[in-house]
């Protein structure tokens, strides 16, 4: 009797221990899962073609995240919606009061593009949002240039070639134009 009674003690113990672990590892879980991540907030979802190794492709699912609020925003752009859909470009969108005094004119007419036009042409649809919220999210982002870090595939497999892709509605800017808008 004390021999079966020690059994079922033990047993108790073995159990409580391994609730008790469950409920821990399950808490880890939680907490880990709640702790931000830089990955977190690339939930603004715009479409847009882009101009890709002189080709007009797209359009393009760009994913963002304001990580400044002058702006500064950071998109993950996919070719497609689906959930395990490679990424295939980085577009970083930076306010022209960052831009224009430090990007020379020919880098800028070469590398970035202004949103204002972009949007201007039409061609940008904020979706997932409210109307009034998609203006919004529109008017901020033409404030801003943007330049697109395009990766090159062979097959499925990157192959290590990084190229410049471009707004569709890309507008060089003259020496004049470029002058005021440092402004």
């Amino acid at each position: 009797m004390r021999r079966t009674l020690l059994t079922i003690l033990g047993l108790a113990a073995c159990l409580a221990l391994a609730v008790a672990l469950g409920s821990m590892h399950r808490s880890s879980l939680v907490a880990a899962q709640a702790a931000p991540t830089p990955g977190d907030g690339y939930n603004i979802h715009v479409t847009a073609p882009h101009l890709v190794n002189g080709k007009v492709m797209g359009p393009y699912h760009h994913y963002c995240k304001v990580v400044a609020p002058d702006p500064q925003i950071v998109c993950l752009i996919f070719d497609n919606t689906d959930p395990n859909a490679m990424l295939t470009q980085v577009e970083y969108i930076m306010a022209k009061s960052l831009t224009r005094p430090s990007v020379s004119l020919k880098d800028w007419n070469k590398l970035w593009h202004d949103h204002a036009v972009e949007i201007a042409g039409g061609r940008v649809q904020v979706l997932d949002l409210p109307p009034d919220k998609a203006k919004e999210v529109a008017d901020t982002v033409a404030k801003t240039d943007g330049i697109i870090y395009s990766f090159d595939f062979t097959g499925k497999l990157p192959n290590g070639t990084v190229t410049h892709a471009q707004a569709v509605g890309h507008k060089p800017l003259s020496a004049k134009e470029y002058a005021e808008s440092k402004k």
